[in-house]
C-alpha cells in the first residue's frame, strides 16, 4: 500500500509543480518575440498580444501567479496588451448596435509616469511615445486611470479616472481619493468598464482586487460610439507609459466581450466572465420612493376605475328589470236608467189587498 501512494504522490507532484513551471518556461520564451501571445494564462483571453516592453513575468510575493509586466523598471517603457480581433459597434446584418463589458486587475507601483488605459483604436492605429504610450493619432477612446499630474489637459490631481476622446484631456473625470483608493500605492485593484449600445451608456467601476463589483459606477458618461466608429474596425487594448519614471504595470486579468444587443432591447451590461461569481455580486439598490409613489397613484387609478366601471353596471342592470305601471286612457261611459214599479199585495188574512 506504501509503494502505490509515492507513486501517486509523485505523479500528483509532477502535474502540479513541474508541468507549470515547464509551461510557464515556454511562455517567457516565445514571448521574448515580438509580439508575443498569451494562451492559457489564468483570467485572460487566449489570443492577447503583447506588443513593445509588455512581457510575461512569474509571481512573487502578492502577484498571484504569473502575470503580464506592461512596463519595465526602468525610464522611457511603454507596452501594449492588444485583444486578438477587432470588432464593430454596427451587425451589417441586422443594424443591432454592439455592446461590450471588460474587467481587469492590475497594479501601479509608486512613481510619476501615466499609469495605463482601457483604449479603442482604429485599425492603423501607432504605439509612441505619448502619455500612455500611444502616437499622435487623435481618434481613440480611453478610459485613464492617471497617476500623473499634468495641469495642460487639466487633470484635478495625480490619483484620477477619467474618460478620453481623441485627447488626453479627460471629458469625464473621478477623483479615485474620494471612494478612498489610491492607484500608485502598488495595491491589487480591479476595474470594469461597461458600454450599452441601445442606452449609448458608458461606465466604469473600480474597487479592490478582493471586493465584489460595485453597483454604482464611479463614472457614467453618455457617448454615442456607433455613431463615432460606424462600421470601421475597432481594436481594444491597454496601453501604459512610464515617462521618465521607474513605475511599473501589471496586470493580473483581462477579459473583454463584445455582444449584440436587438434593437426592441435595452439591458445592462454583461459580466464578460458570462456568469456571476462571488466577486460579481451586486449589492441590491433600496427602493426608490418616487417609484413607491407612483405605484400608489397608479393603484389608486385603477381602482376608481374599476369602481365607476361596478356603478355604471348596476345602473344599466337595475333599469333593465324595473317594472312601471301601465297608465290606460280614460274614456266616458254612457249609462241607461230604466223605472221600475213595485206592487205590494196584502194579505187575505190580514185584511188587506
Amino acid at each position: 500500500m506504501s509503494r502505490p501512494s509515492a507513486l501517486a504522490s509523485s505523479r500528483l507532484l509532477i502535474v502540479h509543480i513541474v508541468v507549470p513551471l515547464l509551461a510557464l518556461a515556454g511562455a517567457s520564451a516565445s514571448l521574448s518575440l515580438a509580439p508575443g501571445t498569451l494562451a492559457g494564462l489564468p483570467g485572460f483571453d487566449d489570443g492577447i498580444s503583447l506588443l513593445g516592453d509588455a512581457t510575461l513575468a512569474a509571481g512573487a510575493g502578492n502577484s498571484g501567479g504569473p502575470h503580464v509586466r506592461i512596463t519595465r523598471p526602468s525610464a522611457s517603457s511603454s507596452g501594449f496588451l492588444q485583444w486578438p480581433k477587432p470588432f464593430r459597434f454596427v451587425d451589417p446584418s441586422s443594424a443591432a448596435p454592439t455592446s461590450f463589458s471588460s474587467e481587469f486587475a492590475f497594479s501601479v507601483s509608486p512613481g510619476n509616469g501615466d499609469g495605463l488605459a482601457l483604449v479603442l483604436l482604429p485599425r492603423d492605429f501607432k504605439l509612441g511615445a505619448e502619455a500612455f504610450g500611444l502616437s499622435g493619432d487623435r481618434r481613440f477612446v480611453g478610459v485613464e486611470y492617471d497617476t500623473s499630474m499634468d495641469e495642460e489637459v487639466g487633470d484635478v490631481n495625480a490619483n484620477h479616472v477619467g474618460v478620453d476622446l481623441g485627447s488626453f484631456a479627460s471629458v469625464s473625470v473621478c477623483n479615485v481619493s474620494s471612494v478612498g483608493l489610491v492607484l500608485s500605492s502598488g495595491e491589487k485593484l480591479k476595474s470594469w468598464v461597461d458600454y450599452d449600445g441601445s442606452s449609448k451608456r458608458l461606465e466604469v467601476r473600480l474597487s479592490k482586487f478582493r471586493d465584489p463589483r460595485p453597483y454604482d459606477p464611479i463614472i457614467a458618461y453618455s457617448i454615442d460610439m456607433l455613431r463615432m466608429w460606424r462600421d470601421e474596425d475597432v481594436y481594444v487594448g491597454i496601453s501604459s507609459s512610464n515617462g521618465n519614471s521607474v513605475q511599473t504595470i501589471s496586470v493580473y486579468s483581462w477579459r473583454f466581450k463584445p455582444r449584440k444587443v436587438p434593437l426592441s432591447m435595452h439591458s445592462l451590461p454583461a459580466d464578460p466572465r458570462g456568469q456571476s461569481g462571488e466577486h460579481g455580486k451586486l449589492r441590491k439598490r433600496g427602493r426608490c420612493p418616487l417609484a413607491i409613489l407612483a405605484g400608489v397613484i397608479f393603484a389608486t387609478g385603477c381602482g376608481a376605475l374599476l369602481a365607476f366601471l361596478g356603478l355604471f353596471l348596476w345602473a344599466f342592470v337595475a333599469n333593465r328589470h324595473t317594472v312601471f305601471p301601465v297608465e290606460c286612457p280614460v274614456r266616458p261611459v254612457d249609462f241607461k236608467y230604466e223605472k221600475i214599479n213595485v206592487v205590494v199585495k196584502e194579505d187575505v188574512e190580514g185584511g188587506k189587498h
